[in-house]
């Protein structure tokens, strides 16, 4: 009780220089003070004030009353797109030829273009994305199963292209390997966990993918039950296990540890049970995992934030991997199948936290970046159509383009954290600099440089720290060695 207590006080006296340290300070004006603005301006001008009304622009407001993004801000994101996608594909000359994956890899260029097709219908773009789908294919590896880090990702991508592309033969062939991979997943005697990125869940959400894209049916559904009853008896043998089948009848755990977040935890596994296409049955969803997200809820710490794991007690990452913003894409879903207020509630107020401490310095990514801190104001926005979420979300873009970096390294490479995928194919500032390219590796978040030299008078070699930080390709691995 003391170390715990002396835990959560140690928080308390050095939070302010903990967030700091990992977070920019929010210096935007919240919806209400800027909406305020403009309501101030539209009484001055019902006064007969002279002076023009000013535009949302002037206001900083992002969008018109109607919820339309303004022109000047939609340029914006059209030129900086432009931009970022020269500098990508220069720096993808040097990229590593193996890395398929969503996550890291070629899988995610392919996504990214795919993406680009959706929203502005141009052709170029989903030829584009074929060009990288058949890099992937020619390279899978069977190291692993999921749709963000195995072959089930650069698969799934592989079917939706070529059916856009009306190339049915070649997308069904992508679909029959893709159902092929089944065998593991669903094996009692596999050690495969069962958490988003590397487990069952991330193998589900490759099948409702191609379900989503390409049409219903195109994974039966017989083969998306068995996958969905290997998670949940994997989740209740735990839970027996664990003696907390009453209060968590569905607990999960990756390398021992009961982790809570979307990328590892229980948050990413509940979210794609309750996805409608996963066909869980209403009497399971009841009795299995609304008790289950109940117990997750409940180990909320009092700023509204959520541990990295059942263990873990000090408040400290705000990410989509850890944190309040992965566990709010629970809530949400949470709130849609049981209709209860509370779920709601607690989803508005994880996004409070992500709005105070969610401009992370740790870059643009998804995982544990902005980008991914942005998402959860857009899935509330589309849920509440609250024009309070679709600002915030128009601000945790501005501001990663705001701030000026904190180092000349930083200042030179900072685009390449715009996108989780493109990670590995920025070429390095320092010559020095050595990227573990493993998936298997467990490298720091940040890590010195370092090279050999010799002293000339003792003869001995020794560590030399690099002038510049260098930061590895995202991978997420304990938080407690990843923060």
């Amino acid at each position: 009780m003391g170390e715990t207590m002396s835990k959560r006080l140690k928080f308390h006296l050095g939070g302010e220089a903990e967030m700091e340290e990992r977070a920019f300070t929010n210096p935007f004006p919240d919806y209400e003070a800027a909406a305020s603005a403009v309501f101030a301006a539209g009484a001055a001008e019902d006064t007969g004030c002279a002076r023009p009304q000013p535009t949302a622009d002037e206001l900083g407001l992002p969008f018109h009353n109607d919820g339309k993004i303004i022109h000047n801000f939609t340029r914006r994101i059209q030129t900086k797109i432009k931009d970022l996608l020269q500098q990508m594909e220069e720096g993808l000359k040097t990229a590593d030829p193996h890395d398929c994956s969503a996550y890291t890899g070629w899988t995610g260029i392919a996504l990214l273009y795919l993406q680009l097709y959706r929203v502005t219908c141009d052709q170029t773009y989903l030829l584009r994305s074929l060009d990288y789908v058949k890099r992937t294919l020619r390279n899978l590896n069977g190291r692993r199963v999921t749709f963000l880090c195995g072959d089930a990702g650069p698969l799934a991508v592989g079917a939706v292209v070529y059916h856009k592309l009306k190339s049915d033969c070649e997308s069904q062939e992508c679909i029959t390997k893709l159902l092929q991979l089944q065998k593991t997943i669903v094996c009692r005697d596999s050690d495969l966990p069962d958490e988003l990125l590397y487990g069952r869940a991330g193998y589900l959400y490759a099948l409702l993918y191609l379900n989503t894209e390409i049409g219903p049916g195109t994974v039966c559904e017989s083969a998306i039950k068995e996958v969905v009853s290997a998670i949940i008896e994997s989740g209740k043998t735990l839970s027996r296990e664990e003696r907390k089948a009453e209060r968590c009848p569905l607990l999960y755990q990756w390398h021992r540890k009961q982790y809570v977040g979307a990328a590892h935890g229980m948050a990413g596994i509940y979210y794609m049970l309750m996805q409608p296409a996963a066909k869980v049955d209403q009497e399971t969803l009841t009795e299995m995992v609304k008790p289950s997200i109940d117990y997750v809820r409940h180990k909320r710490f009092r700023s509204g934030n959520y541990p990295s794991s059942l263990s873990n007690e000090t408040d400290r990452l705000v990410h989509w991997c850890h944190g309040a913003p992965g566990v709010i894409h629970m809530l949400t879903q949470a709130y849609k199948v049981f209709k209860e207020e509370k779920y709601l509630k607690e989803a508005m107020e994880c996004s409070d936290v992500i709005w105070q401490r969610g401009l992370l310095r740790k870059g643009y990514g998804i995982c544990h970046g902005t980008a991914g801190n942005g998402y959860s104001f857009l899935s509330l926005y589309h849920l509440t159509q609250d024009k309070k979420y679709l600002y915030r979300a128009c601000k945790a873009w501005l501001g990663r383009f705001t701030f000026s970096p904190t180092s000349w390294y930083q200042r030179h490479h900072g685009f390449q954290h715009l996108n989780l995928p493109l990670r590995r194919g920025i070429k390095r500032c320092s010559e020095t600099t050595k990227t573990p390219t493993c998936l298997d590796q467990k490298p720091d978040c940040l890590v010195p440089d370092t090279e050999p030299t010799v002293n000339p008078e003792e003869g001995k070699t020794k560590k030399k720290r690099s002038k510049h930080l260098h930061r590895h390709p995202l991978r997420c691995r304990d938080p407690q060695v990843r923060a």
